[in-house]
């Protein structure tokens, strides 16, 4: 994918973040961006309380995976990243 328009990509999947990185936040956690692929598969980490909490994948799935492909039909899936 051409660098222009991932970063066009990028920013709208931030944008779409920013949407539901408030109610991660008021339960002490918050989200990140990792990667796009070209596969438009979205890898994204979840930190603080949301880092391991056994919801999280739950939370993965129904809100932010949502949040991100209603914004953006072209992505096909969110996947978390662990270190």
């Amino acid at each position: 994918m051409e660098t222009d328009k991932k970063n066009k990509l990028i920013d709208r999947i931030n944008g779409a973040l920013n949407h539901v990185r408030p109610y991660l936040q008021a339960d002490g956690g918050d989200i990140s961006l990792v990667e796009v692929t070209d596969e438009m598969i979205v890898k994204v980490k979840l930190t603080g309380a949301c880092h391991g909490c056994p919801f999280s994948m739950q939370t993965l799935k129904s809100g932010v995976e949502q949040a991100i492909v209603k914004e953006i039909p072209e992505i096909k899936e969110v996947q978390a990243v662990y270190d």
